[in-house]
């Protein structure tokens, strides 16, 4: 299958309709993880996006992807970076087009843990995670787990205990 970009793809393309699922995945895992990369194109209709490179709203595309294949379209995948500021941007704007369409959308959320480990986000994490002053109250509840984890999987995290 093709590679299609999710900005430069037109929302009644034929190649949307190859598959009744549609992954929107970030455009650098097939150098982070080729073999997981490939794994999905033979599951999904995968259209490429990357928030540091393109526009981030990608909301309203994606709304009208959805809208204009609805009676084709099964469930919407998003497989991201974990960590990425930028890839996080695709979770919220599913999210998202569901709030525009107005109807519930069959949605996973995927990160990609240290290029390797594939583990799916419940919606209302992607949802909380707009709300720092939620992410507060369960950092303060959870203190040691979150730092244990920062410590595991964040550079910056680590380097910013050194300075």
């Amino acid at each position: 299958m093709e590679r299609a970009w999710l900005w430069s793809t037109w929302v009644k393309s034929p190649l949307i309709r190859q598959r009744k699922r549609l992954c929107i995945v970030s455009a650098c895992l097939p150098n982070i993880n080729p073999d997981l990369f490939a794994k999905l194109e033979n599951e999904c209709v995968v259209l490429l996006a990357c928030p540091e490179r393109e526009n981030p709203t990608h909301y309203g595309k994606i709304a009208s992807i959805i809208r204009s294949n609805e009676d084709w379209i099964e469930e919407v995948w998003v497989v991201t970076v974990d960590g990425s500021p930028h890839c996080y941007t695709l979770h919220a704007s599913v999210n998202e087009a569901e709030y525009i369409l107005g109807k519930r959308i069959v949605r996973k959320h995927f990160v990609v843990v240290d290029g390797k480990e594939l583990r799916e986000v419940d919606p209302v994490a992607v949802r909380v995670a707009r709300y720092l002053h939620i992410v507060q109250q369960l950092i303060e509840q959870n203190r040691e787990l979150v730092e244990n984890e920062l410590s595991k999987h964040s550079l910056e995290h680590r380097k910013s205990k050194q300075l």
